[in-house]
């Protein structure tokens, strides 16, 4: 698992050129030219050149009502994004774009040429695509057709026969090619294995710049392709299956190494691992001269084919035409039997809840004359990972955060002779210097970064980017930091902030500033270990409660692979002189903090304030609580009292006129519904027998519910 020693936030430490145009877009597609003195930028609907002159190339009014009629959206994809941009000479580009779903490529030159660019260019922007230009021929990796379901491998321009592959499984990224083979790499679904799931497998093909195609046989299509499943593995751990992106980087002494960047089709949610895998050159040719599979019509299953294999080699870039029955062989065994493992059959750098999109590798010599291989990758959250390969594994040198809001970086491109790398997004370009050695300001800094690309100069007393002709100045080996001398000084000792003069049982906070994730960091009082009873937080700040046997001096400490030094050191302080204090707790708590590299502030903030406020408040509502409680109470014992009024004193108080019964005085007698005055409304009457009528209501229910069945008295037959 690799840690990043040194973060940057949104560049405050970085001086990063940026370049964004009002109206475009997308950022994709870069170009250098060989005195790297103009940038070529492949954006939507425009191709830029950085003195900065812009070629306009939008699709003519025709193509993008085509577009529109098409179902595709003309916000967003009826544009000409431009997929395709390499050097034919001196004063010629060539390049592709989608042209709103209508594929076309051109000569840059003062009049456009347009050429149908199927084959050549994806119609949909979405879709992956590579290419590269190889004595005059473009090979390009993309989809063929409209529905994006067809990937193919072309060969274009030049003069001699367009050829292509037959459509096989989704194509994803490739990158460039090396001597007279060139390489692809990409992911599909595989069909040589029988899962219940269907398995994405990432692959390496190969085909070569001297295929002229079939004469018979595979007819304007390739004749010496090949592709072999390539592996990223971590023991213990679901393969990385998903190829991203991937980079190739000759090497001196011939051959190339392969970078590619992997992801696993198991990973659950946004966040998962990614692996970058190296793969030798020498690797994939021994699969590609190894056996082949071939696939078993009865059952319809993928096995290695034993049998004899034609000869010459069927696939090999052997010079001239090849035999019909060649070419009738490479029909159905294009598929390698072999597996291509990586180096050391382990990913040299796994990198927890990050997704890398992108990732360019530049080799550099340090002082000492060790050649390094350092990993520059984009992630789909618009950081930038600097990592270099070491004997022991990778290691991230820092994280820049490159956009305040996130998106995923789009494009790498060196720029060796500058030491610049350019990095393209969706709104614009940005220019990162490879190395920003003046952040580290102190001997030890510079060689625990193990930055290649920095030296400590004893002289200038400095870190300072590599130099060839002042070697004898240099020191970058780690053992020299702990050597007395010019060099074991620094910049930057101690950050000593002023003293501090807290109250009694004040809480103060101490930030230890961490400039490296690798170091272990500890605290120290007047020259021992920290006293007990003292907080230490994650993230390495040192909490006091202000005591007298506290006051001293405070020291936190980063040791890392073997060296040790200060970062920060307080004095605290007893503001009364020494007089002493009672051991008793103050009536406010005061409490001093410190933000994240900034000096500690002597303030005192009092909370009885607030602690005032709270408890009126606390009294208030109790208050009307209980008020409420009080009122609901009185209201429900008031309803009572009027569901018995008939037995309490008040009743006697009614008037004889509300005591007389509802049948006028007159003896009980049963009525039925038809007799005279059965239908008679009560409230018809003269008197006003609400009272009277309501409490003999109550009365003769009441009483109703003491007396036993059978035992009622007539006057309840009236009702």
């Amino acid at each position: 698992r690799c840690v990043t020693r040194y973060y940057v936030e949104f560049y405050p430490r970085r001086t990063l050129t940026s370049f964004s145009q009002d109206g475009i877009f997308n950022y994709d597609t870069f170009l250098l030219s060989e005195d790297e003195g103009t940038l070529y930028v492949g954006a939507r609907d425009t191709i830029l050149s950085f003195q900065v002159d812009s070629i306009v190339w939008q699709p003519v009014p025709e193509k993008k009502q085509e577009c529109v009629f098409k179902k595709k959206s003309n916000l967003t994809e009826c544009f000409n994004f431009i997929r395709v941009l390499v050097p034919v000479n001196q004063t010629h580009l060539y390049t592709c774009g989608t042209y709103a779903f209508s594929p076309t490529c051109s000569y840059i030159v003062r009049q456009p040429l347009l050429q149908d660019g199927k084959g050549q260019c994806p119609f949909d922007p979405r879709h992956k695509y590579t290419a590269i230009l190889v004595d005059g021929e473009l090979y390009t990796g993309t989809m063929n057709n409209f529905q994006g379901n067809e990937p193919i491998i072309s060969r274009a321009l030049g003069s001699r026969t367009l050829l292509k592959t037959d459509a096989f499984l989704r194509w994803l990224n490739g990158e460039d090619g090396v001597g007279g083979p060139v390489y692809f790499f990409f992911e599909e679904t595989a069909e040589e294995f029988d899962f219940f799931e269907k398995l994405t497998v990432s692959r390496v093909a190969r085909v070569c710049t001297n295929d002229v195609g079939g004469e018979k046989v595979l007819q304007k299509k390739w004749t010496t392709f090949l592709k072999a499943q390539l592996t990223c593995f971590q023991p213990g751990h679901f393969p990385f299956n998903v190829i991203h992106h991937s980079f190739v980087l000759p090497q001196p002494g011939g051959g190339a190494v392969f970078y590619g960047v992997f992801t696993s089709q198991w990973q659950m949610g946004d966040a998962g691992s990614t692996a970058v895998c190296t793969f030798n050159l020498e690797d994939i040719e021994r699969v590609f001269n190894g056996k082949y599979k071939e696939l078993n019509k009865e059952s319809s299953r993928w096995t290695t084919y034993s049998s004899g294999v034609p000869d010459p080699r069927p696939g090999s870039c052997s010079v001239g035409p090849s035999a019909d029955r060649v070419l009738s062989f490479m029909k159905n065994h294009f598929l390698m039997d072999g597996k291509v493992v990586p180096r050391n059959k382990q990913p040299l750098l796994v990198k927890q809840n990050v997704k890398y999109t992108r990732i360019a590798v530049d080799q550099t010599r340090s002082v000492t004359g060790t050649s390094y291989e350092v990993m520059f990758l984009g992630t789909d959250q618009g950081f930038l990972h600097k990592a270099v390969a070491l004997a022991s594994g990778a290691h991230i040198i820092e994280e820049i955060q490159l956009f305040k809001d996130p998106e995923p970086v789009q494009n790498l491109l060196f720029s060796p002779g500058k030491g610049i790398l350019y990095v393209g997004y969706s709104k614009g370009v940005l220019q990162v210097p490879l190395a920003n050695c003046s952040v580290y300001r102190s001997c030890a800094d510079c060689v625990l970064a193990r930055d290649p690309y920095c030296a400590w100069d004893g002289r200038s007393q400095s870190c300072c980017l590599v130099s060839l002709p002042r070697l004898g100045r240099w020191r970058a080996r780690p053992e020299i930091v702990r050597q007395p001398g010019e060099t074991h000084r620094s910049l930057s000792p101690p950050c000593i902030f002023p003293a501090l003069s807290p109250a009694l049982n004040s809480v103060i906070r101490l930030p230890c500033p961490q400039l490296s994730a690798l170091a272990n960091y500890t605290w120290s009082y007047a020259g021992h270990t920290t006293p007990p009873g003292l907080t230490v937080l994650d993230d390495k700040t040192l909490v006091i409660i202000m005591q007298r046997q506290a006051a001293g001096e405070y020291t936190c400490w980063a040791s890392e692979n073997g060296h040790r030094q200060a970062v920060a050191r307080y004095v605290v302080q007893d503001p009364t002189g020494g007089d002493g204090y009672p051991d008793i707790l103050n009536e406010s708590m005061v409490e001093e903090g410190l933000e994240r590299g900034a000096g500690p502030q002597d303030r005192h903030r009092s909370y009885w304030a607030q602690f005032v406020t709270v408890t009126v408040l606390l009294l208030l509502t109790l208050t009307t609580a209980m008020a409420v409680a009080g009122f609901s109470y009185h209201n429900r014992l008031k309803a009572k009292s009027k569901v018995q009024g008939c037995n309490t004193p008040e009743a006697t108080k009614v008037s004889n006129q509300e005591k007389v019964p509802l049948n006028g005085g007159r003896s009980p007698q049963l009525q039925g519904p038809f007799q005279e005055g059965a239908n008679k409304d009560p409230r018809d009457s003269g008197s006003n027998p609400v009272v009277g009528s309501e409490c003999a209501r109550c009365c003769c229910v009441y009483r109703s519910r003491l007396l036993p069945p059978g035992l009622l008295p007539p006057a309840i037959g009236g009702w």
